[in-house]
Parts: C-alpha cells; sequence; structure tokens
C-alpha cells in the first residue's frame, strides 16, 4: 500500500466530497428544502454551522478508511473504472446504511428518501472516481 497516495486521495476525495455536496445541498433548492420540512428532524442552516468542523474532521477520517479500503482491493486498472466501481459499491453501502436506516428510524418522507439516495450514490461514485484517479500503487524494486 502506498501511504502517502492514499493521503493524497483522502485529501482529493474530501475537497470533492464537499464541492459536490456544497453544490447539491447547500447551493440547490430542491433538496434543500424537502430537508427543510423535517425542522424536528434535521438542524437549521445556523446549527449545522456550529457542529460543521467537527462533521469535516469526522468525514476525512471516513474518507481515510475509504482509501484505505480502495487501496487493499485495488488489483490494476483503470482508476476512473476501478473507482467508479468501488464508490457505486460504497454508495450502494450508504443507501443500505444510512438512507434507508434513516427512513425507517426518523419521521421522514419517501421522497426525501429516494432524493437522498440518488444524491449520495453520485456522492460516492465521484468520490470513488477521484480515489481511483489519485491513488497509485506503491512501486516494489
Amino acid at each position: 500500500m502506498n501511504y502517502a497516495r492514499v493521503l493524497v486521495a483522502s485529501v482529493c476525495a474530501f475537497v470533492a466530497y464537499f464541492i459536490y455536496g456544497g453544490i447539491l445541498f447547500g447551493a440547490l433548492p430542491w433538496l434543500r428544502s424537502e430537508f427543510a420540512r423535517y425542522p424536528a428532524v434535521y438542524r437549521s442552516q445556523e446549527g449545522i454551522r456550529s457542529v460543521m468542523p467537527f462533521g469535516m474532521l469526522a468525514m476525512f477520517v471516513a474518507l481515510v478508511a475509504i482509501a484505505v479500503l480502495y487501496a487493499m482491493v485495488y488489483s490494476g486498472g483503470s482508476g476512473i473504472v476501478e473507482g467508479a466501481r468501488f464508490g457505486a459499491l460504497i454508495g450502494v453501502f450508504a443507501i443500505g446504511s444510512f438512507v434507508i436506516h434513516n427512513y425507517v428510524n426518523l419521521n421522514i418522507g419517501l421522497k426525501l428518501t429516494i432524493q437522498q439516495s440518488l444524491a449520495y450514490f453520485v456522492q460516492w461514485v465521484i468520490v470513488g472516481v477521484v480515489i481511483g484517479l489519485t491513488y497509485k500503487p506503491a512501486v516494489h524494486t
């Protein structure tokens, strides 16, 4: 495993994750307005800002873990293809373990659940592609 490249891939994935997330969840009103329908469940914009540094740190640690997993399963091939496949698997995992789990446990609607499923799946595919493009295995001589 190339630890320096894992770190580079993690940083690049972090940037991609927050750019996509900022556009989708911050700038575009259709998903943000759906979250706003559940003020007893989700924090306000101000509330999110107050805990955002902790969330960003936790997300970076999670992305390091994802980059390590990618490095462990990488078997060669195109970074785009391998990364997209890996990201799709993480996306499916996130939908089942997070989005649907929240639909069951939280009082949110099916529309928000479907929107989150699509948004997070695409987000994880993007993150997987970024990791796939930036991670390179260690060269053994």
